[in-house]
């Protein structure tokens, strides 16, 4: 049974930087696509950052140049590296993972729905 585990968020000041982890468990496929999502109140969840097992990355414009994606596939973790930290950056973050091939997707285009698995998530506030 796959499962993935997301922890690492918090309160930091705007300008600051926060990393969340994504544990994974259970997934056993070779191939993978993993990506990064955010759901503010009263606002739609956002893609921001996706991964494959080929190593591709693609980001979001509103996190580009800010936000990192990395991934250790020895311990299985999913990381989302957040610098220059602004209020509106304030969500709740998801990981997702599945095991398509998404080089070619674009994460503005995905949903979390494309993805059969996400965690619980994990609350990120930025203050000003």
């Amino acid at each position: 049974q796959v499962q993935l585990v997301e922890s690492g968020g918090g309160s930091v000041q705007g300008g600051g930087s926060l990393r969340l982890s994504c544990v994974v468990s259970g997934y056993t496929y070779r191939s993978y696509c993993m990506g990064w999502f955010r759901q503010a109140p009263g606002k739609e969840r956002e893609g921001l950052a996706r991964i494959d097992s080929d190593g591709s990355t693609d980001y979001a414009d509103s996190v580009k140049g800010r936000f990192t994606n990395s991934i250790d596939n020895v311990k299985n973790i999913l990381y989302l590296q957040m610098n220059s930290l602004k209020p509106e950056d304030t969500a709740m973050y998801y990981c997702a993972a599945d095991r398509f091939y998404c080089g070619t997707w674009a994460i503005a285009t995905m949903t979390l729905s494309d993805f059969g698995y996400w965690g619980q998530g994990t609350q990120v506030t930025v203050s000003s």
